[in-house]
């Protein structure tokens, strides 16, 4: 075991630790839920959850932290675990390169001219929504939008909308919401918000 100053204790369980034979009901998203990540990635969140569920469960925190960058988990993760255990879930801001592409693992996938590319996107996004706060119907804008990035960049975006960040709905207003992206680049599926 490794010693560090800033951690006190690390659980790592083994698989039979978290996935034991003990047969847990099936957990399931509302269907209001299933937009953005959870209507292309069907049962995605509901292993998340599942996992979720079964550590805090297990190690009975006081807090858990996750990040902002999959904005939507982090939603679904409060949802399904602040009613039933006294834990509170704090989100934490998204890190980014310098290039304003946002932490992930997945930023390896991508080749240095995509990683480039991927840069020039978020910039553009980052633009479009200091844009949209004059644009009346913004929703209907992002969708034209959305066509023109794909045929500009030629990438395919899954998802490119502006939501209320308390209750995910599609927002027309830019105050407490989110711009939410998922794109795919060379194969590659990014996710962001803004």
């Amino acid at each position: 075991m490794k010693k560090t100053k800033q951690v006190d204790f690390i659980y790592i369980p083994k698989f039979k630790d978290i996935f034991n034979n003990n047969k847990k009901p099936k957990i399931r998203i509302n269907k209001k839920d299933k937009i953005l990540c959870a209507k292309f990635r069907k049962g995605h969140f509901e292993g998340v959850l599942d996992v979720m569920d079964r550590l805090t469960n297990i190690v009975k925190p006081n807090k858990i932290f996750m990040g902002e960058k999959d904005f939507q988990q982090l939603f679904l993760v409060n949802k399904f675990l602040k009613n039933k255990y006294d834990t509170e879930i704090i989100g934490c801001k998204t890190i980014r390169e310098n290039n304003k592409v946002a932490l992930s693992s997945r930023n390896h996938l991508l080749s240095k001219e995509n990683l480039v590319l991927a840069s020039v996107v978020i910039r553009k996004l980052i633009n479009l929504k200091k844009k949209i706060k004059l644009i009346k119907n913004k929703n209907r804008y992002l969708k034209m939008v959305k066509k023109d990035l794909e045929k500009k960049f030629n990438i395919n975006i899954e998802y490119l909308e502006l939501r209320n960040i308390y209750n995910l709905k599609l927002s027309n207003v830019i105050n407490k919401s989110k711009l939410f992206v998922a794109y795919y680049l060379d194969g590659v599926r990014l996710i962001d918000n803004l």
